[in-house]
């Protein structure tokens, strides 16, 4: 039996991490959340370092992708990404989380820290270069989520309420 997955995506700030997480938890099955922080880990660079190497070298999304695409073929998952939608095109159910420039921008803040202004300036220059180099890598317009079987707006609902959306929502659709 192929793997059922849960492939969940949405921009930076979106709650993709966490609500991927909490979805994990409540149906119990393996959390693949391997990014671009992950491949800054396990090459000693940093995140900022990785994401301007990105923007000349598409070995990076290459490398991130598919190593997501290879460990969710392998068990029933939840696989929380910027594209894990569009990448999973056989994925169980497809989620879109959307959330406003100014609301993700908020929330990265919080997150990290920074001014506002800073993380303001840093996350609408991260989604123009990710929209443009996925385009350019894939031909995906992350900005057209029409593939998804289910959007949530990420600034109507706590994580916890989105996740339990989630997990209603595959349980349904899985035949659980």
């Amino acid at each position: 039996m192929a793997s059922r997955i849960i492939a969940i995506s949405g921009k930076s700030g979106c709650g993709n991490t966490t609500v991927s997480g909490l979805v994990s938890k409540a149906l119990n099955i393996e959390l693949i959340n391997y990014t671009f922080r992950s491949l800054a880990k396990e090459r000693g660079m940093t995140f900022e370092k990785v994401l301007e190497e990105a923007q000349k070298d598409f070995s990076y999304d290459r490398a991130v992708d598919e190593r997501q695409v290879e460990l969710a073929q392998l068990q029933d998952c939840v696989v929380g990404s910027r594209l894990a939608l569009w990448l999973l095109k056989d994925a169980t159910l497809k989620v879109y989380l959307w959330a406003s420039p100014e609301v993700r921008a908020g929330r990265i803040h919080h997150r990290e820290g920074s001014s506002m202004e800073e993380v303001i300036g840093f996350t609408a220059l991260r989604d123009k270069h990710d929209h443009e180099r996925y385009l350019e890598l894939y031909g995906i317009d992350n900005d057209d989520f029409s593939g998804a079987d289910l959007t949530i707006n990420a600034e109507s609902f706590s994580a916890d309420k989105i996740a339990a959306i989630i997990v209603t929502a595959f349980r349904q659709k899985a035949g659980l």
